[in-house]
C-alpha cells in the first residue's frame, strides 16, 4: 500500500525546511505528499526533491484566494510543474448564505478552467460544514448538490460533526478519490492514529475495499510532527497486516 501525508502534519519542521522535511517523510515510508503551502520554494525544486525521494504529489491544500482571476494562471503553472492533478480547497468562511453563494459561484467558474489543464478541484471538510450557517443553510449539503467538485472527506472532522464517515465514503464514492485518515476524540482534540476514539481502523478497511487513497493527517506536533507521522504510518502498517 502507498500512503500519503498531509504536510501540515509536519509544519513545525516544514516551515523552516520544506525540502529536508519532505525527504524525512519519504524515509518514514510515505509515498505521497499533500502539500499545505510551499514556503516560497520554487516549483522546480519541489519537483526535483519529490523525484529524488521517489515520491509523488497526491494533491495540495490551496486556499480559494489562489484561484481568483488574478492568481489562477500562476497557481496552475506551479501545480503543473510539480505534477499535481488535485487542488483541494481546505475550507472557507461559509457562515452566511451570501458567502456560500459567492464561494459556489467561484468554484463552478474555476473548475472547468482547471479541468482544461488536467487538474481536478475538490473540497476538504471540517466539522462546521455539517451544521447550518447563520442563515439556516446546510453548508455541506449545498456543496454536494450545487457543485460537482471532488470531495476529500476528512473522516475525523466528519466524526466530530456527528456524521458516519464510513457511510459518507459509500454515499459519495463517485466523488471521493482520497480521504484524510485521522484520529482524535469526539470533542475535536486530535491524536495520532490509533490513540483516539474515531473509527480509524474501520475507515482504513473501507478505504482499502473501495480503492480510496489515504492521506494521513495528525495535527498536534507532539512531541513533533515527524514523531506523530511515524506513529501514524506504524498504525497503517498494522492495519495492513490485519487485513492480510
Amino acid at each position: 500500500m502507498k500512503y500519503g501525508l498531509q504536510m501540515y502534519s509536519v509544519r513545525d519542521a516544514a516551515q523552516g525546511d520544506l525540502l529536508g522535511t519532505l525527504e524525512k517523510v519519504g524515509k518514514l515510508g510515505y509515498h505521497y505528499a499533500e502539500f499545505a503551502g510551499f514556503f516560497g520554494i520554487p516549483a522546480e525544486q519541489v519537483k526535483a526533491k519529490l523525484d529524488e525521494c521517489g515520491m509523488e504529489v497526491s494533491s495540495t491544500h490551496t486556499g480559494w484566494q489562489e484561484l481568483t482571476e488574478d492568481r489562477l494562471e500562476e497557481t496552475i503553472k506551479y501545480h503543473k510543474t510539480i505534477g499535481n492533478k488535485f487542488i483541494i480547497i481546505p475550507g472557507a468562511d461559509l457562515s452566511t448564505q451570501e458567502k456560500l453563494d459567492e464561494f459556489i459561484a467561484l468554484v463552478n467558474k474555476v473548475q472547468p478552467m482547471l479541468a482544461a489543464e488536467g487538474i481536478k478541484l475538490g473540497y476538504h471538510n471540517h466539522a462546521h460544514e455539517f451544521k447550518v450557517n447563520e442563515d439556516g443553510s446546510h453548508i455541506y449539503e449545498q456543496i454536494k448538490t450545487r457543485t460537482n467538485m471532488e470531495l476529500e472527506i476528512d473522516t475525523y472532522w466528519a466524526y466530530v460533526g456527528k456524521q458516519d464517515p464510513i457511510a459518507m465514503m459509500h454515499e459519495l464514492k463517485d466523488r471521493v478519490h482520497m480521504i484524510h485518515i485521522k484520529d482524535g476524540d469526539a470533542d475535536g482534540h486530535g491524536t495520532p492514529l490509533g490513540l483516539g476514539t474515531a473509527p480509524a481502523a474501520e475507515v482504513y478497511k473501507t478505504a482499502v475495499e473501495m480503492g480510496i487513497q489515504m492521506i494521513v493527517e495528525s495535527e498536534t506536533c507532539k512531541p513533533s510532527g515527524l514523531d506523530e507521522a511515524r506513529v501514524c504510518i506504524e498504525f497503517l502498517k498494522e492495519q495492513e497486516k490485519k487485513l492480510g
